[in-house]
């Protein structure tokens, strides 16, 4: 028997050989495995005889080191013979691998990790296409060991800085093999565990080689994205309480990255957004929408917040607008969804307007409160149309539960434009309550900007306090060094126009937005609740001398601000919180705006309330008359112990003395307290339980206070607003007293003019108007 000389050492028994490739030769069992026959084996190249020789006969041996160092150094010195080499390690490995050779495959795989590391020529770009092939080779096996050892190798090339782009290399196949591999159902836990996380470092690495990659631009596409995106989000679902975190995601610690899929793919997104520039952040984004969608993650949407919490911490802070604006259209795309998903897209966007508020957000301001506005609308369509179609039975709860959950997409849109408005810098946040403003419909009126064809009377309502709430948010700590550039006349005109609606919530909410913008030194805590101050000093109210700018506005405006509150006061729909607030405007006007001739206003306007109350010329039920009367008491004694004129606060004190042991109900103490007796009528009282115009004229005459406007009663001015606010009666008589009223009456004759507007002379001037 002719034996052939073998290569490796110690085979001398027969049963170790086999027919070669020429008749009579023979070739070890060795050789033949590797299709290398002895005979032959020096004449091969000599590239082939350095990869053979790194393969042990045994492949528990692992690789041949000596060996490895030789081909190493044959290609550093022929780099010509990369890609020979590399072609030549990709047949040996197919076909290990379809033979189930698991140990030559490994083998193999370390050469070409090695000899990656080592080889930074411009010739390893054919080398790296048979590497990439033969790692797609590994990818698409089914054996898990395979297809996590192909992802590590491909890791590693990845984290490799190549000298010059590759112009026709793509990443299509492994973007589609490591998003598969993403969403794993192996039958053993450990090992779907194992394929996910290897799934997700290989998206890891397709990122980062393809960003450092000139045709970066190549992973962004659409098709790309809408792999990748999705996967992540898949793996990432499994943290627990997410939404528990308060602001950015904290990073993952290095164990936590290689053990936890869920860890480790919300790593990898925070990357890949950090990565996306401004051509491409749109596509990595609207993935996100897809998958909430797809697996309905908007309901409860806790999962959905903490996504794009991650989102707007990792993107760069000029982009955050694009997010934003991907969101209104997200929103507006699910116009037509249930009320709890919109109100779950909104509760989304509120977090993504908390984060971009502190950084850029650019054009999209506008476009927000647009956008919500709209919505806010559409919802109130929808909960006027279910109140309006609403039947017996079922049907009832079923619109009695929709409207519940329309009631929670309009406190979200709210909650949202609050929080949006109240972050942005004063000079747009005045152009935001200039916006709304404008969008608050009154009847009668077409100088609103928002449709209100479908809502009815009912609806148009709910609109009008819905965004009288946005405003009262927006308005939140406000502060303006003047009182013009809180409420210019172009914004207090329509402001005030509500205030004459015949709905009370409506007037509280438009005095509670003038109290945040008049209140600059933050005194109106301090003055909650209408009561009867013993001593105002210890309030320690904050207040500075009034500017110029200030009194120019009282004098173009505050008849304009008594009116409403004169009018305000002879609601007949007033509660308790009414009076609290009107009393609280005439504070903070006192406190803010007043100066000596605004204070003798406020005495006027206050003594005339008083007039009002006791004349009851609008037939106001007894506890809106005694109520008046409360709040002018409650008045008159914080600004008598504002401007400390030692008599004004005697007369003041000495009348809230008598009241308090003959007519409790006219302070606000009793009169607002459950169960308190009324009168039944004001006719028979004392006047010495009223504030008295010639005392108080007498007490600041005597400390300096140019008093002759005291003997004018106060009329408020009429104007078309009382018109449109549905009031006939108020206007009538407002206009009434007007053609009564001379134009000047003289300082001495107070008290007699005074008592000469009472019902029967209304009486006898309206029969007159008639007989005319």
């Amino acid at each position: 028997m002719c034996v052939g000389y073998c290569r490796h050492q110690g085979h001398s028994s027969a049963s170790h050989w086999t027919q070669g490739c020429l008749p009579g030769h023979h070739l070890c069992l060795h050789e033949a495995q590797s299709g290398v026959c002895c005979c032959c084996s020096a004449l091969r190249p000599r590239y082939k005889r350095l990869v053979d020789n790194i393969f042990p006969e045994d492949p528990k041996d692992g690789l041949v080191k000596a060996d490895m160092e030789k081909l190493t150094f044959y290609a550093v010195s022929a780099p010509e013979k990369l890609d020979r080499i590399g072609s030549y390690l990709a047949e040996r490995l197919s076909r290990d691998v379809v033979r189930h050779r698991t140990g030559y495959v490994l083998i193999a795989m370390e050469a070409l990790d090695q000899l990656l590391m080592a080889c930074h020529s411009q010739s390893i770009k054919p080398f790296v296409e048979s590497f990439l092939h033969m790692v797609a080779k590994l990818l698409e096996s089914g054996e898990p060991k395979l297809q996590v050892l192909g992802t590590n190798s491909f890791v590693k090339f990845a984290n490799i800085e190549e000298d010059t782009p590759s112009y026709h290399r793509r990443y299509d196949f492994f973007v589609s093999r490591f998003s598969a591999m993403c969403h794993s159902y192996h039958s053993d836990p450990e090992i779907r565990t194992e394929i996910r996380i290897a799934g997700i470092r290989g998206i890891q690495g397709v990122v980062r080689k393809t960003v450092n990659d000139e045709l970066r631009a190549t992973i962004w596409e659409p098709q790309h994205m809408d792999k990748i995106v999705p996967s992540l989000l898949f793996n990432m679902q499994k943290i627990e309480e997410a939404d528990s975190r308060i602001g950015p995601p904290p990073s993952p610690s290095a164990a936590d990255k290689e053990e936890n899929p869920a860890v480790l793919a919300e790593n990898c997104f925070r990357e890949l957004l950090g990565r996306a520039s401004f051509g491409n952040m749109n596509n990595a984004v609207r993935p996100v929408f897809a998958h909430l969608d797809h697996h309905k993650l908007w309901d409860p949407n806790e999962f959905a917040v903490h996504c794009f919490k991650i989102i707007m911490y990792s993107i760069q802070a000029q982009y955050s607008h694009h997010v934003i604006q991907e969101i209104l259209g997200h929103l507006d795309a699910c116009k037509k969804d249930s009320p709890r998903v919109r109100a779950g897209i909104i509760q989304v966007l509120l977090e993504a307007v908390a984060i971009a508020a502190k950084g850029s957000i650019g054009p999209t301001v506008l476009e927000v409160f647009n956008t919500l506005l709209k919505h806010l609308r559409f919802s109130v369509e929808l909960e006027a149309n279910d109140l309006q179609g609403g039947s017996t039975g079922n049907a009832n709860l079923n619109t009695s539960s929709k409207d519940s959950d329309e009631k929670i997409v309009q406190n979200a849109i709210i909650q949202t434009i609050g929080f949006f408005g109240s972050n942005l810098p004063d000079y747009q946040r005045s152009e935001i309550m200039m916006f709304i403003m404008g969008k608050v419909p009154v009847f009668g009126t077409s100088t609103h900007t928002l449709d209100i064809s479908q809502l009815g009377d009912l609806g148009t309502r709910r609109i009008q306090i819905m965004l009288l709430r946005s405003l009262l948010m927006v308005t939140s700590g406000y502060k303006a060094k003047t009182i013009v550039t809180a409420l210019p006349g172009s914004f207090l005109d329509p402001l005030l126009s509500p205030s004459l609606m015949e709905d009370y919530e409506l007037r509280q909410l438009v005095l509670e937005v003038m109290h945040n913008l008049m209140d600059r030194h933050d005194n109106r805590a301090k003055l909650r609740g209408i009561r009867i101050i013993p001593d105002v000093a210890d309030l320690k109210i904050k207040r500075e001398k009034i500017c110029r700018q200030d009194t120019s506005f009282m004098k173009k405006n505050g008849q304009q601000l008594y009116r409403h509150i004169y009018l305000g006061c002879k609601e007949e729909d007033n509660v308790h919180k009414n009076y609290e607030l009107l009393y609280t405007s005439l504070a903070l006007i006192t406190i803010e705006l007043a100066n000596e001739e605004v204070v003798i206003d406020l005495i006027r306007l206050a003594i005339a309330l008083q007039d009002s109350a006791i004349i009851n010329e609008d037939n106001l039920p007894m506890f809106h008359r005694c109520g008046i009367m409360a709040l002018v008491a409650a008045y008159l004694n914080f600004v008598s112990q504002m401007i400390a004129v030692p008599a004004f606060c005697q007369h003041v004190s000495k009348v809230i003395e008598i009241r308090t042991m003959e007519a409790p109900y006219f302070l606000p103490e009793h009169i607002f307290r459950d169960k308190c007796m009324l009168p039944k009528s004001l006719e028979k009282h004392d006047k010495n339980l009223y504030f008295l115009t010639n005392k108080i004229a007498e007490s600041l005459g005597g400390s300096g206070y140019s008093v002759e406007r005291l003997s004018v009663p106060y009329v408020p001015q009429v104007t078309d607003e009382d018109r449109l606010s549905r009031r006939k009666s108020i206007v009538d008589t407002v206009s009434i007293q007007v053609d009564i009223l001379p134009n000047s009456i003289p300082s001495d004759d107070v008290v007699s003019n005074t008592e000469e507007i009472t019902f029967e002379a209304l009486k006898k001037a309206i029969g007159k108007i008639f007989a005319c």
